[in-house]
């Protein structure tokens, strides 16, 4: 401030000095000073419109060149504006990494205003309700979102639980289910936070469909035995009658025996870790095996008519489990049995496919699988003729145990089948699983195995 009031004083005694000078002894110094404050004046006015100019909207191209106090008043501001601009920047970008973070969510996330309209909102709350994420900005979400549920869920402004509502995508035989929760905050305006539950309601649902048919399982053969327990003690038998009953009370518990070891075998298979590849295991033998049980279940249910061969692959190892996976084939083996007729023909085998992957397969020549039966093929107690099923003694979770070991080995449980031409089911496992050993013929099938240290060292 000092330096304007010297430049003032400055102006006015060199307009007084200028007048004295021109005008000698007349007294009109006074005149000059005046004219001099005047011209210092709009002067400092111009410099004070740039800068009030420049104010209005700062460029750093615009800056206006300056001396004294306005030259340090613009320097202060635009130091100013470099830092605001600076926090602003890192401010927007803050911004958007947790808009990104948010689109990313897999729940949607919409911001409402007071009036209900759509201030921001991310992708998959658009998925979840239907509307576009960019489009509908503006909209109100009632006019986007008409499940009676919903607008109840609005109108009666409780929001202490969520509701649950179908997905705009949702379809017959193809259910989608939404949680919605609205959350208030910041003066009437709403946060409303969408989940997909549909996979938590089909674990429930499957939880329950699990429990049930366990307890209807179970409940059938107690049923038989009990009646059976009743009959000989009250009713007078003679031997061959008692021994028919006690039979009949065997096979029921042996089906209960079996359904309770299917179940205790999916339990450690669910609750163990998986396999490691330090155990090997030749293909061959567990073929075999399973061909061997297969060949004298046949013998016990048809009485020996069935055919069941083996086809032979290259020699191969796989590294895992043996007992599971002698169970994974003996389920399959076990499974084309009991639904292929007693004239039929079953065939068990393996390939090494080019990438030396192994499919290990029992095809059978059986009335096959129709299409809509197939996905659904490995659930628990799913079974696509329910009476033929308990017939020939299937629990139900053959099925489900040959997918979990699958699964376990870093594999998978392939079906192929066609109506009344019979079906083929692989158990296929990765090629870090497997070791070529040799072809059929005898020649060596895999260069990585030439050693016989490598053999020994993989088996150790």
């Amino acid at each position: 401030m000092w330096q304007r009031t010297i430049a003032l004083v400055a102006c006015a005694s060199g307009g007084a000095a200028l007048v004295w000078l021109l005008l000698p002894g007349r007294g009109l110094g006074w005149v000059g000073a005046l004219a001099g404050a005047v011209a210092w004046q709009v002067w400092d006015h111009r410099r004070w419109r740039a800068v009030l100019t420049w104010l209005r909207e700062p460029r750093p191209a615009d800056t206006p060149e300056l001396d004294g106090a306005w030259g340090e008043l613009v320097a202060r501001v635009r130091r100013a504006l470099k830092a605001a601009n600076r926090k602003a920047r890192k401010a927007q970008a803050r911004l958007q990494e947790f808009l990104s973070a948010i689109q990313a969510s897999p729940n949607g996330v919409v911001l409402l205003s007071k009036e209900g309209t759509i201030e921001w909102c991310n992708v998959m709350a658009g998925e979840h309700l239907g509307f576009d994420a960019k489009r509908d900005l503006g909209q109100r979400i009632r006019n986007l979102v008409r499940d009676p549920v919903f607008i109840q869920y609005l109108n009666q402004r409780d929001f202490t639980q969520p509701v649950e509502i179908d997905a705009r995508q949702a379809r017959a035989g193809q259910p989608q289910r939404i949680a919605v929760q609205i959350f208030p905050y910041a003066k009437g305006r709403r946060l409303l936070l969408t989940r997909d539950v549909t996979a938590l309601q089909l674990a429930e649902a499957m939880r329950r469909d699990f429990v049930a048919n366990v307890s209807h399982e179970i409940r059938s053969p107690l049923t038989v035995i009990a009646g059976f327990i009743e009959t000989l003690q009250t009713l007078p038998l003679d031997e061959a009658q008692r021994q028919h009953y006690l039979g009949l009370m065997a096979q029921q518990a042996q089906r209960m025996q079996a359904l309770v070891d299917d179940l205790l075998t999916l339990s450690r298979l669910e609750g163990s870790p998986a396999p490691d590849a330090s155990h090997w295991v030749a293909v061959s033998a567990l073929v075999e095996e399973a061909a061997a049980h297969a060949r004298a279940l046949a013998d016990v249910l048809h009485g020996g008519g069935q055919t069941i061969e083996v086809q032979r692959g290259p020699e191969v190892e796989v590294a895992g489990h043996a007992g599971e996976l002698a169970s994974a084939l003996g389920n399959l083996a076990s499974n084309a049995v009991r639904y292929t007729p007693a004239d039929g023909h079953i065939t068990l085998g393996w390939t090494v496919l080019p990438d030396e992957t192994v499919d290990i397969w029992v095809r059978d020549d059986g009335p096959g699988i129709a299409p809509e039966h197939l996905p659904r093929l490995t659930e628990r107690f799913y079974r696509v003729d329910r009476s033929r099923s308990r017939d020939t003694g299937g629990t139900g979770l053959g099925l489900a145990i040959v997918k979990h070991v699958a699964q376990r080995h870093g594999g998978e449980l392939l079906i192929d089948s066609t109506v009344g031409k019979g079906s083929t089911f692989r158990l296929r496992l990765p090629p870090a699983r497997v070791m070529v050993l040799s072809s059929p013929d005898g020649a060596r099938a895999s260069n990585r195995q030439d050693a016989p240290s490598a053999l020994g060292a993989a088996r150790s």
